[in-house]
């Protein structure tokens, strides 16, 4: 069984990601300043590594073409 994980985060999911992800983020440093901003970090990592483990688990895949592996 091989455990590595694969890209399964696609394209437009990928930048919608790490969209949501900064804007997030940034409300650490403005607006509110509170620190549940840090959760942008939940979609900017899995957009930028292109995998996702909730993905993963319920066996979904937003990639247009086969995974890499």
């Amino acid at each position: 069984m091989d455990l590595s994980p694969t890209t399964n985060v696609g394209n437009i999911d990928r930048v919608l990601r790490i969209v949501v992800g900064l804007v997030l983020l940034s409300l650490v440093f403005i607006g509110p300043q509170t620190l549940w901003g840090l959760i942008g970090l939940v979609p900017l990592v899995t957009g930028l590594f292109r995998w996702c483990p909730v993905y993963s688990l319920l066996g979904m895949n937003s990639c247009s073409t086969a995974p890499r592996t």
